[in-house]
């Protein structure tokens, strides 16, 4: 067992291999402060060293799972002591950032938000943007196809990759680090390795798309009391605000008042609503931007479409309201919590969540359901906390929440990803055949399936 951590550390070095009681010094996950579970951490600093790696543990039929950011919530990033863990957090440097051709080149350790400020510094804009920004990696981000909250004009991360390096299983570098828009030469065969979560091959660099900087930001905080009205909101300001629509965020009444208890965030609003958002449009032209804002909203008043709103005028004020949508620390106290994203469209929202509601109440009285998204993009957020203990309790929970959604046109993940809390449960979105040519990628591609085994899907 320890000939492959020896020989990992003749070719990286000591100090880019950590193992023993090392491995234990490191929590699991972002969520999770218990000791990591892996026969030892790798630390890579290049591609190459990446690939020399996976060429060890290929060579001996040794599983490795890759780390990123390591905030992941379906359990992709889980390990075992008979695991390798691959950690990418040597590998953070931002390489270049082209202002005349409006990219960046990025390793895959670099955190969210320091590619953020990269671009910012250069008057430029990276529009992928959400909670874990502060420690979420560019490399996590493509490999589960991250959304956030920005989805809704600028699209998931996989619009906002031009070109990716990636070492397979058995250590060859596939390499194809595309700048252009247009590159229409063959099969796109980054796209396979976007939202594959590790098992088809390491992401180690990218060639990522910047945007022109829209550095005014208008946002509103605002109080509806149907769901119909919240659907028919969002055509109105999509109409009104002339494409610079960038959030359209929904919290159901119970997450609104449970995060605004006293000694948590103080209520933008009333609590007594039934439905709140949180609207962003960003624009370069302050005065014309805002006025459009402002007009949009206030129209949305007068024909009785939102029953009350507030526009904040200073950042700190933008923050505290944002801080309703995103810091839900307060749902967390109700253990234990489990947490879903699921996708359909919106015209079907409200009648999957009351038959959550229902089902829940129905199977534990006690049982709390919070519910959010990214409305405009048909992505919903469930806090389901049941109220009682059991040692099947999560899958019980996981089999009510899927097996309610529409039969067709929904997705058991909209943007978390599979991971293993998922996979026994893909065949709810994707066709037998749809998972057979899956299962068919990964062979070629990992055929000793070393890479995140058993995550996403089972080999048959």
């Amino acid at each position: 067992m320890n000939s492959i951590v020896d020989k990992l550390r003749e070719v990286l070095g000591e100090d880019a291999v950590l193992a023993g009681t090392m491995v234990g010094t490191r929590a699991t996950n972002h969520w999770d402060p218990s000791p990591l579970q892996a026969k030892a951490v790798v630390r890579p600093k290049t591609t190459a060293e990446v690939s020399q790696v996976m060429r060890i543990c290929h060579d001996a039929g040794q599983s490795v799972v890759i780390h990123g950011g390591r905030t992941g919530v379906c359990g992709g990033d889980r390990s075992t002591v008979l695991d390798i863990v691959l950690a990418l957090e040597r590998m953070n440097k931002i390489e270049e950032i082209d202002s005349w051709g409006n990219t960046a080149t990025v390793q895959a350790g670099c955190v969210l938000r320091v590619v953020q400020e990269a671009a910012a510094n250069a008057r430029l804009y990276f529009p992928l943007d959400l909670g874990a920004r502060g420690s979420c990696t560019i490399g996590g981000n493509a490999a589960t196809n991250a959304g956030g909250i920005s989805v809704l004009r600028y699209g998931m991360m996989r619009e906002q990759v031009l070109g990716l390096e990636v070492v397979l299983a058995d250590g060859t570098i596939l390499s194809s680090m595309n700048r252009m828009l247009k590159n229409n030469a063959g099969y796109d065969l980054k796209q396979l390795f976007i939202g594959s979560e590790g098992t088809l091959g390491v992401i180690t660099r990218l060639v990522v798309r910047l945007r022109q900087e829209t550095p005014h930001a208008d946002t509103g905080f605002a109080a509806v009391s149907t769901f119909e009205k919240v659907a028919e909101l969002l055509g109105h300001m999509a109409r009104n605000v002339a494409g610079t629509l960038t959030s359209y965020e929904v919290m159901w009444g119970d997450y609104f008042r449970a995060v605004t208890e006293p000694g948590w965030h103080r209520p933008p609003l009333g609590r007594e609503h039934a439905f709140y958002l949180v609207m962003e449009a960003n624009g370069v032209e302050p005065e014309v931007d805002s006025a459009r804002f402002e007009k949009a909203l206030h129209a949305a008043l007068q024909n009785g479409l939102i029953e009350d709103v507030v526009i904040p005028k200073s950042k700190q004020e933008r923050d505290k309201c944002w801080a309703v949508r995103e810091d839900f620390e307060a749902i967390l106290q109700f253990r234990p919590q489990f947490l879903y994203d699921v996708s359909l469209p919106i015209r079907d929202m409200a009648v999957y969540i009351e038959k959550v509601k229902s089902r829940l109440e129905r199977r534990w009285p006690e049982s709390r359901l919070y519910v959010l998204g990214h409305i405009g993009d048909g992505n919903l957020h469930l806090f389901v906390s049941p109220g009682v203990q059991g040692e099947n309790l999560h899958r019980d929970v996981d089999e009510l929440v899927y097996t309610s959604l529409p039969a067709t046109g929904a997705s058991i993940s909209a943007e978390h990803g599979i991971g293993l809390e998922k996979r026994d449960y893909l065949g709810l979105s994707r066709g037998a055949e749809e998972v057979e040519v899956m299962r068919a990628i990964k062979r070629m591609l990992d055929p000793k399936n070393i890479l995140n085994p058993g995550k996403v899907l089972l080999l048959a």
